[in-house]
């Protein structure tokens, strides 16, 4: 009887299977769509949905946390960079499991599960609906005309620089600071107030990296950078 059963350990250790799910996990973040059997789709599933929830708030913490279970730098860059995108308007329900034949020889039973929002046949023919409810709700407020109108500052992707997330780079351009080249010329210190008076939550930031890892981006020197990245995230040196 599976009376409590609630994991399927699918006939493996529980490191085989950790191992083996963090592969079929990165296959499936880099080629979108992979064929297996249904009972390793199902655990998959929920294998892989809670990293692409994570990749949503994309930070030092939540990029070493999803590393922890993928294990794969590359499946990593995707996730945090095109998946999360991609899906950022999902409130779940990545991935979609379909029914296939039965493997010749053992009859087992088949399937492939793929990215929901990679799958442009279905993207183009799911209709939308609109669902409607009782419950009384505030009114968003409208943005005004000069609201509307006002241009978007444009500046350069401060997150690739190891240590600023998406909120510390808002506090940063909203000090002025929004280029690699502004950032390169920036004190630590300077930067250690921007962020103090921004709030307590950006305290544990250490910007002493930040000019460095910033002048070799607005040199376009970008390999380097990716170096230095890798000898500060685990404090392990890349060989040239």
């Amino acid at each position: 009887m599976r009376h409590g059963k609630k994991v399927n350990h699918l006939g493996r250790t529980d490191s085989h299977r950790k191992a083996m799910l963090a592969n079929m996990a990165t296959s499936l973040i880099k080629h979108k769509r992979i064929t297996t059997t249904l009972a390793k789709a199902k655990a998959l599933r929920t294998y892989v949905e809670p990293l692409i929830t994570k990749s949503k708030n994309d930070t030092t913490h939540s990029r070493r946390t999803v590393f922890a279970y993928l294990k794969d730098k590359d499946a990593v860059t995707i996730l945090f960079r095109e998946v999360s995108e991609k899906v950022a308007s999902r409130p779940g329900g990545y991935t979609r499991i379909i029914k296939l034949e039965n493997r010749l020889g053992d009859n087992a039973e088949m399937a492939f599960i793929e990215l929901v929002d990679y799958n442009e046949v279905y993207g183009k023919t799911a209709k939308t609906e609109k669902k409607s409810t009782r419950r009384r709700s505030t009114s968003k407020k409208k943005p005004t005309e000069t609201e509307a109108k006002a241009p978007v500052a444009k500046g350069d992707d401060l997150t690739i620089v190891e240590g600023i997330g998406p909120k510390i780079a808002e506090v940063l351009a909203a000090a002025g600071i929004d280029t690699y080249a502004e950032l390169a010329k920036t004190d630590a210190e300077k930067v250690k107030e921007i962020l103090a008076e921004a709030g307590s939550n950006f305290n544990t930031s250490d910007p002493t990296t930040w000019a460095e890892q910033a002048q070799l981006a607005a040199d376009g020197k970008f390999e380097e950078l990716e170096k230095l990245k890798a000898e500060l995230d685990g404090g392990k040196k890349v060989d040239e």
